[in-house]
């Protein structure tokens, strides 16, 4: 495991330890807890991830880092879509729909949020032939 990878793990256990109070950022990200169910155990999984506004939509990518398998959370949610979310302190609940590059709006959803992480998920998408999605999180 890579000393990013930690760092990642640890930003993740101090936002959720916090209840939100510390970990809304990382390094100026802004950074969202999200929580599915697990498809196969049904336990809670919460995952800290980089997040991008669409007017009252959160959007999120599912890159795991430019990886040639998708996360597990994208599994889980594809199989639930109804899940919350942790923006700093607040928790909403909200549906997840996951958006491909072959459909209507994937390229205008993706430049959002490349356009909020320093362009990283373009530099993703060049390391890999995996479609990754954008996943449009709409608040119940």
């Amino acid at each position: 495991m890579s000393l990013y990878t930690r760092m990642l793990q640890w930003h993740g256990k101090v936002y959720e330890r916090t209840n939100g109070r510390l970990g809304h950022r990382l390094l100026g990200v802004p950074t969202i807890l999200l929580r599915t169910k697990g498809r196969k155990s049904g336990l809670e999984r919460i995952s800290a991830l980089v997040y991008a506004r669409d007017g009252a939509d959160v959007l999120i990518v599912a890159s795991n880092h430019g990886g040639d398998k998708p996360p597990a959370w994208l599994f889980n949610l594809e199989a639930d879509p109804a899940i919350n979310y942790q923006l700093g302190r607040k928790r909403q609940e909200a549906t997840a729909r996951a958006v491909y590059p072959d459909q209507a709006g994937y390229e205008r959803l993706m430049k959002i949020c490349d356009d909020s992480n320093s362009g990283r998920y373009t530099r993703y998408r060049a390391k890999t032939d995996r479609p990754i999605p954008v996943v449009v999180l709409t608040p119940a």
